[in-house]
This record gives C-alpha cells, sequence and structure tokens, in this order.
C-alpha cells in the first residue's frame, strides 16, 4: 500500500468533536503562557512575528505563514521575544467553551501581528497509539504551505469562516479544522519525516505497510512473523526497526489498536458484548477481558454499562 494508505488508516478513527479559536492581535511586547491542553493546539501565523517555547527546547521563531502543531497539547508560551514575562493564558481567558470563538488583543503597542489559534478536540479513546509518538510540536514553514495548496488555501480562509454567524457555520470550521490537522500531518510525514521516529515510520516502506494491516485489518490473526512477512523484513531486523520507530514492541502496539476499536465497539449497543472479542481478533474472552481490564482499569461490561445504561456482565 501507499504511505497515503497508512496515514488515512492510522487517522480514520480520530475525528474531531468540537474545537475552541480565538483571533490574537498583538503588538509591542507581550508574552501568553498556556497550560497543558488535553487537545491538539495550533498556531497559525496571519501576518507578523512570535517564539514560541516549550519546556526543555530551545525558543522557535514562526514567521508569516508559518503554522504550529502542538499534537498533544503541550504546555507552551508564545511571545513577542524570547524571555519575556508572560501572562497565564488562563487569566486572559478564564472561560475557553467549545465551539466558541474569541478576539483577543495583547500588547503595549499598535497590533502589528495577527495569530490564528485553535484547541482541537477529540475522543482521546479515537487517539491512535502512533499519534502518541508524534513529537511535542511540529513547525511547517510558510514555503511548505506553499507546496500544499489545500492545507493553505484552508488556513487562509479560517480566520473569515470563524468569525460567521450563517447557517451550518460551526460544523464546517469543524471540519475544516480537521482537515488542517490531517493535511499538517501529511505535510509533516512527507517533509520532516527525519525530525520524529514516528513520521519516519510512516514513511519506512515496510514499517508502513506492517502499520497499515495493524490499523486496517485489526482482526487479522497477525503475528511478529507474519508482520515481518507483510512489511517484507526478516523477523529480527522487523521488531528491532518497529520498536525504534514506533516506541513499543509490534505485539503491544498491535494490542493497543485492537482495545481501541473494542471500546468504540462498546458505545453500541447493538454490537452484543460477547461477540467483541472475535470482532477484534482475539481468541479468547477471557484473554480480551483481562488486557482490556488492565488497559483501562474498567472490564468491557462496566463500561459499556456506562456509555449505554445496560447491566455490566
Amino acid at each position: 500500500m501507499s504511505q497515503k494508505d497508512v496515514l488515512s488508516e492510522l487517522l480514520k478513527p480520530l475525528r474531531l468533536t468540537d474545537t475552541y479559536y480565538s483571533k490574537w492581535l498583538v503588538g509591542g511586547d507581550w508574552g501568553v503562557a498556556g497550560q497543558e491542553d488535553s487537545h491538539a493546539v495550533l498556531h497559525y501565523m496571519v501576518r507578523g512575528e512570535c517564539f514560541i517555547t516549550h519546556e526543555g527546547a530551545e525558543p522557535v521563531r514562526l514567521d508569516e505563514g508559518d503554522l504550529a502543531l502542538f499534537p498533544h497539547g503541550t504546555a507552551h508560551a508564545f511571545s513577542s521575544a524570547p524571555g519575556l514575562i508572560t501572562t497565564r493564558l488562563h487569566q486572559m481567558l478564564p472561560t475557553r467553551t467549545a465551539g466558541s470563538y474569541h478576539a483577543v488583543a495583547v500588547g503595549d503597542a499598535c497590533p502589528d501581528t495577527e495569530i490564528l489559534c485553535a484547541s482541537l478536540h477529540f475522543d482521546s479513546a479515537t487517539e491512535p497509539a502512533l499519534y502518541r509518538a508524534l513529537p511535542p510540536v511540529i513547525v511547517l514553514r510558510a514555503h511548505m504551505l506553499g507546496d500544499e495548496p489545500l492545507l493553505l488555501r484552508t488556513l487562509e480562509s479560517l480566520p473569515v469562516e470563524i468569525s460567521r454567524t450563517a447557517p451550518g457555520s460551526r460544523m464546517v470550521s469543524l471540519r475544516a479544522f480537521e482537515m488542517v490537522l490531517v493535511l499538517s500531518l501529511r505535510t509533516a510525514m512527507e517533509r520532516l519525516a527525519a525530525e520524529s521516529p514516528a513520521l519516519r515510520a510512516l514513511r519506512h516502506p515496510g514499517i508502513s505497510r506492517a502499520l497499515t494491516a495493524m490499523y486496517a485489518s485489526y482482526a487479522t490473526p497477525w503475528t511478529v512473523e507474519t508482520l515481518s512477512r507483510e512489511a517484507g523484513m526478516s523477523r529480527s531486523a522487523f521488531a528491532q526497526t518497529f520498536r525504534e520507530l514506533v516506541g513499543e514492541p509490534p505485539a503491544r502496539h498491535l494490542m493497543t489498536r485492537r482495545l481501541q476499536e473494542a471500546r468504540r465497539l462498546l458505545k453500541d449497543a447493538s454490537v452484543p458484548l460477547h461477540k467483541i472479542h472475535e470482532l477484534i481478533g482475539y481468541q479468547s474472552h477471557v484473554g480480551y477481558h483481562l488486557a482490556f481490564r488492565k488497559e483501562f482499569g474498567i472490564t468491557p461490561g462496566e463500561l459499556r454499562a456506562s456509555r449505554t445504561g445496560q447491566e455490566s456482565t
């Protein structure tokens, strides 16, 4: 399968449920520090420049047309220059309700910089295991976006779209941000693979084929041996390379994918509880039950009951 196929399968379960977005007009000396977020966060430089910093990393300058994506919502600050005293985000925006929009003015001079910021909300249960291995921040420069017309045009349209009150505007904005997330990851996969083992995994001919198999055909009784054949690699080379790039052994990654699918099926009361282990590739109900409880601290029946109001079995 192609590299785009693996990304499609990887992100298929990941759908945005809501967004919070804001437009920042800033000038002079300024700085804002955000807390750890449970959602992805992005900053798009509509005009001007700023610096972003997060713990353990050097400041990164963003110029007009650049995009910074924090896949895991890593705590970070953005400011007019490195080292400036920053105001806490929650002091400036004490209420940030999903689906809402704010325009914010910051700084001690006439605004010369405009930034589109968004918090992208998705169900953590749908987060692909490999997504968790992405770096804290992905920076796409303006020249990279220039080679991605769909991503660039979507970003350029968002500042106007998010301020509209026309029918369906909220859904349009939600899906537009979802497209930005997917296209940003595709661009990073193609242009920044050297910067991240997880991105290299998506580009690696053999590992990407194995990942596609795991995500698209998770119910198949895969073993490390059969996955290595799918990858066209020796068993030892496959197991070592997979662990180096993905950050965990193939069997563990496959288990996570299967249990993620189990959580999705448990939301659907029409799917019999006693059938789910077969649907996700477990030969034994007991093995599935034990793995699920160890992973999530709750039994499948208890989760079904909490989601559907049924009694657990």
